[in-house]
């Protein structure tokens, strides 16, 4: 499924797949709690970290491990940019050049991991907000822009009391994925579900320590979990 500006949201609705993929750029705090749920259940996911994220010494051994354990890992911006005006969605916060020279720094700290771009054309961009200049720029790059499927609070995963009505707590997120599973149509099928590897420490109700029974009652109900490149059309650049 491809939203109004170009990018993939996601898969084939008729399949019960999932592409559970995780951001970073401050924050760890949930990598080896994360890692270790899926190597329990053998799970295959997405990791789009920023420049930032990479540069910090005190997260290589997790990169390394992730990168060791066979999951995907891409590229989030390097400094965290914020593409676009949250109002005005086509206005543009960031030159062509600014864009570019910003991610090929992200995918510089890549390489330090060994990570090729050849090997990591999904870009899933910071805030997940874009509109369709960044999409074309990205397609210019050789690069495939992908966002969560909207519908659930997975992405609210981030927020904290202190941010008042903005606040989400880890039952209301863990509830809505699951209501919109018994009430759409398709279900979950294609879907590709967001979740931070790590937030704010005001915030103390972590939904990452829910992540292992969200996936085993997943599993139950017949979703398989796959790669985010899985999603993208073989030949895409």
């Amino acid at each position: 499924m491809i939203d109004p500006y170009g990018a993939i949201i996601r898969g084939d609705t008729t399949t019960k797949n999932i592409f559970l993929v995780f951001t970073g750029d401050e924050f760890a705090d949930g990598g080896p709690v994360i890692r270790s749920v899926l190597q329990r259940q053998n799970i295959k996911a997405g990791f789009f970290f920023t420049g930032n994220f990479y540069a910090n010494d005190a997260h290589a051994p997790l990169i390394t491990g992730l990168l060791h354990d066979g999951h995907y890992l891409g590229a989030h911006s390097d400094k965290h940019l914020l593409y676009a005006d949250w109002s005005k969605r086509d206005s543009l916060l960031v030159t062509r050049r600014e864009f570019r020279r910003d991610l090929k720094k992200n995918y510089r700290r890549m390489a330090d991991f060994g990570i090729d771009k050849k090997n990591a054309r999904v870009f899933l961009p910071p805030y997940e907000w874009y509109n369709a200049a960044i999409v074309n720029w990205t397609r210019e790059w050789g690069l495939t822009l992908v966002n969560f499927t909207p519908g659930t609070l997975s992405t609210a995963d981030y927020t904290y009391p202190e941010m008042g009505s903005r606040y989400r707590d880890s039952e209301r997120i863990f509830r809505s994925i699951l209501d919109l599973e018994s009430n759409a149509r398709s279900g979950l099928n294609g879907f590709i579900l967001l979740v931070h590897i790590g937030t704010d420490p005001r915030r103390t109700d972590k939904f990452y320590d829910r992540l292992e029974e969200l996936l085993l009652v997943l599993q139950e109900k017949g979703y398989r979990f796959r790669r985010i490149d899985e999603l993208v059309p073989e030949g895409t650049e």
